[in-house]
């Protein structure tokens, strides 16, 4: 499997559709709309994120990590797998 494979439709629309369901889930209110929260690292970091993030290439590979290591299920906010570290180099350069 490629890094630079694109995510396929089921997988985009299971991500989005978590990601649009997670405020009925009592999760915290302050993420505006057209955003959604993920927890990076060992200590949980929160980041809101622009759901226009989602195409990116370079997100999709955390998305494809997350989902082979976590899945999509659970009740918190979608937890990437990587050094905190090197979440910030990717979100430095995608803008």
């Amino acid at each position: 499997m490629g890094l630079r494979r694109s995510l396929n439709k089921q997988t985009q629309a299971m991500a989005f559709k978590k990601f649009s369901n997670l405020s009925d889930k009592g999760c915290k209110t302050d993420v505006p709309k057209g955003h959604f929260v993920v927890y990076i690292g060992e200590m949980r970091s929160r980041y809101v994120l622009p759901m226009s993030w989602l195409q990116h290439k370079g997100f999709q590979s955390l998305l494809r990590r997350a989902e082979e290591e976590f899945g999509f299920n659970h009740d918190m906010g979608l937890t990437i797998p990587c050094h905190e570290q090197d979440f910030l180099s990717l979100i430095s350069i995608m803008g």
